[in-house]
């Protein structure tokens, strides 16, 4: 017997927000924006418009950061694998000498 099995075309959408973002990316975006918008729009001495617009400046590109992460890997995971790297690396030493 040959059995055939469809996929779907959103087998992929499960565990993302909007069918593109990771959760923990999304929630890495919220932690990384959320604190520069707070500080932006209650310590900038301006009125309102320039007040969201250079909020709008700080807090957008950070959140887009977060979201994507790097090499499509989020910012803590993507830390772990370089601070673990950077720990287990050693230098080596080359003289131009041979041992023999």
């Amino acid at each position: 017997m040959n059995e055939t099995y469809y996929i779907p075309t959103n087998f992929t959408d499960a565990g993302r927000v909007m069918g593109l973002f990771e959760i923990r990316n999304m929630v890495e975006s919220i932690l990384l924006a959320g604190p520069a918008l707070y500080l932006c729009l209650t310590l900038l001495p301006l009125a309102l418009t320039p007040k969201l617009i250079v909020t709008m400046m700080v807090a957008v590109p950070l959140g887009g950061f977060g979201l994507l992460g790097i090499n499509d890997d989020s910012l803590t995971r993507w830390v772990g694998c370089w601070w673990r790297w950077r720990k287990g690396r050693r230098l080596i030493c080359y003289r131009g000498e041979v041992g023999k």
